[in-house]
């Protein structure tokens, strides 16, 4: 097993589960210059539980029996860590989102949007940052991550927003209604988040 990283400065780092010997004296013998270290600058470091749950059907039967209750919900597509894609799902759409959805993605839910952007604008913390996403009138759902110095432009932005919400940045206020990662086709869930 072994990783490989490329870093800003070009540099190129190559990890393994057990020495590499003849790699490195052949690494050197092209005219490069192997150094050994403990860990690559550049391994991920993770701050939150791994999401272990497959988006399967029992997954599938919870959002349904959600949007029961509900009108409607947000659905984060992680497809890549930090990038996301997001869905407004309802009773009618659930079938087409799901066949639409990236392989071995990171799907969180939300509550729905709210009417009053006005609100959620005025809502957001005085101090520090927020995830405030938004839905426009074509019905294209964006996000940005803002902070207090940020408002106003904001505000602007979103001036022809239908509905919105802001979620915290923070992994202790973050509460999704579910959290899944879509398996792979024969069921096996190989993602991790």
């Amino acid at each position: 097993m072994f990783t490989v990283h490329v870093g800003w400065d070009q540099y190129v780092y190559v990890g393994s589960d057990r020495p590499c010997v003849d790699a490195v004296a052949r690494t050197r013998e092209l005219g490069l210059f192997p150094e050994p270290l403990t860990a690559s600058p550049y391994a991920a470091e993770f701050d939150e539980a791994e999401v272990r749950e497959p988006a399967a059907e029992d997954f599938w039967m919870r959002v349904r029996t959600t949007l029961a209750s509900r009108k409607a919900l947000l659905l984060e597509e992680t497809y890549v860590r930090n990038a996301a894609r997001w869905h407004r799902l309802t009773q009618e759409n659930l079938d087409t989102v799901r066949a639409g959805l990236g392989p071995r993605a990171l799907l969180t839910v939300w509550p729905d949007l709210a009417s009053n952007v006005g609100a959620v604008l005025a809502a957001l913390p005085e101090e520090g940052s927020a995830e405030f996403v938004w839905e426009a009138q074509g019905g294209m759902i964006s996000s940005a991550i803002v902070d207090d110095t940020e408002y106003q432009e904001l505000a602007t932005q979103v001036a022809d927003a239908r509905v919105a919400c802001a979620l915290p940045l923070s992994l202790d206020e973050r509460h999704p209604l579910l959290r899944a990662v879509l398996p792979d086709s024969d069921g096996v869930l190989r993602a991790r988040w």
